[in-house]
């Protein structure tokens, strides 16, 4: 199945038997469920205290002040000129580097490098060396800490729904309209919140930190840098106000990604392809997430006597791996092959005739590079995997919250977890 996708590209998926994924990744989450109630009856997991320290030369070099600098200027000069080719490059989509390289290298290429290196925007966002150019920031930065990543969350938003919803999204301009706005926008509210912005309402830099959180390296309360277990790094995600709505966003964006591609929506609300129905349905799977999830953990909450405890926020943590699954199945591919674009159109990014910096501007994309099985496996692989690390997640955080409690409190938020499988699934082969 061949469908226009992400902002730019194309998607290959050749589907697995549909009832055997569908049913195989929910009954994975009950055994999963039932295996942790067995052999998973006290707190298992490290928490923000815990892990190995790495040696002092390397948390020096992650902490130096001018190594960040060197590399947010670098990822300046990256974005300026990106930017430039954005403004100044071919007028055709398929021969501008720039939506390829926001879309697909730096959009899905976040996924990676943050599982691998931690919460590496933090460290590379270029925004945050414009912003210390910039005189008297910070006027209203005591008012930050309550707004938490809601802002992070429009910002979000805002980005999922240029990349999935207008029809001239890979158009040249566009791209560099958004490059220009988002950085306007942001260093606007730098300046009056102060460098802490960044940290709750820059969307990139929030996606890239939770899915840190993931990676082996983390910090301790003391900010030694450590290595610990990507489970216990979830563990200690802060349950910041706005955390749940960061994680509603991004399930339900990859959830009306996988609505767009039904034959439903093909020939039904989307088959105009307008602003309005595409908005409207990002909007309605955003909110149906959004009421299940909310749903599972309050019910959870009611169930165990606890009133009073923030349920949404508290288990939010343990859903960024269910959001993790998601990312990859829907992007692996797009990933992949039509990433290589991004390569080949670098040996000429202005289209000069007689131009080929490094010999690939004749290329194609193989699109042999992987194999339609090896993807469908990936998909499936990371949906159910993601909700099986979800559910371990959950339960140990029911464990620490309250150890008494029967086991049948955590059902609400399982049943749940198995509602995201069962209909992940579906909507990414376009059941």
């Amino acid at each position: 199945m061949t469908v226009l996708a992400h902002g730019v590209g194309q998607r290959i998926d050749l589907p697995i038997p549909l009832g055997l994924a569908l049913y195989g990744g929910g009954f994975a989450i009950l055994i999963s469920f039932a295996v942790l109630l067995l052999f998973w009856r006290t707190p298992r997991l490290g928490d923000a205290t815990s892990g190995r320290p790495v040696p002092a030369g390397l948390q020096r070099f992650a902490d130096s002040s001018r190594v960040r600098a060197a590399l947010q200027a670098l990822a300046l000069l990256c974005a300026a000129f990106v930017l430039a080719v954005a403004l100044f490059g071919p007028r055709d989509i398929p021969k501008n580097l720039a939506p390829w390289a926001l879309y697909v290298t730096f959009w899905v290429g976040l996924v990676p490098a943050s599982l691998l290196l931690g919460p590496v925007w933090r460290v590379l966002n270029p925004l945050r060396l414009l912003a210390r150019a910039l005189p008297g920031r910070g006027r209203a930065a005591e008012r930050l800490p309550a707004l938490g990543l809601w802002p992070g969350a429009v910002s979000l938003f805002a980005f999922v729904w240029l990349e999935l919803v207008p029809r001239d999204r890979a158009q040249p301009t566009v791209v560099a309209g958004f490059l220009i706005g988002y950085a306007v926008v942001h260093l606007a509210a730098a300046w009056w919140f102060g460098d802490g912005w960044f940290a709750h309402g820059d969307g990139f830099e929030v996606y890239s930190t939770l899915l840190g959180r993931l990676s082996v390296w983390g910090r301790r309360d003391d900010g030694r840098l450590v290595l610990r277990s990507p489970l216990s790094n979830a563990m200690a995600i802060p349950a910041e106000r706005g955390l749940a709505a960061v994680v509603v966003v991004l399930l339900g964006s990859t959830a009306f990604d996988g609505l767009t591609r039904t034959s439903w929506w093909q020939s039904g609300p989307g088959a105009a392809d307008d602003l309005l129905s595409g908005t409207l349905g990002l909007l309605a799977m955003t909110a149906l997430v959004a009421a299940l999830y909310n749903a599972g953990t309050r019910l959870s909450a009611r169930m165990g006597r606890l009133r009073g405890i923030p349920f949404p926020r508290l288990f939010a943590a343990t859903v960024v791996p269910i959001a993790l699954g998601y990312t990859i199945a829907h992007y692996f591919s797009l990933f992949v092959l039509d990433g290589q674009t991004t390569w080949i159109l670098a040996s000429n990014p202005f289209g000069v005739a007689g131009i080929d910096l490094f010999g690939t501007y004749g290329n194609v994309v193989d699109l042999t590079a992987v194999g339609p099985d090896a993807i469908a496996l990936v998909q499936v692989g990371a949906v159910v995997t993601g909700h099986v690390v979800g559910v371990t997640l959950a339960h140990e955080r029911a464990l620490r919250l309250a150890p008494k409690a029967p086991a049948s409190d955590q059902l609400p938020l399982v049943l749940v977890m198995i509602v995201f499988t069962i209909g992940g699934l579906g909507l990414l082969f376009g059941f």
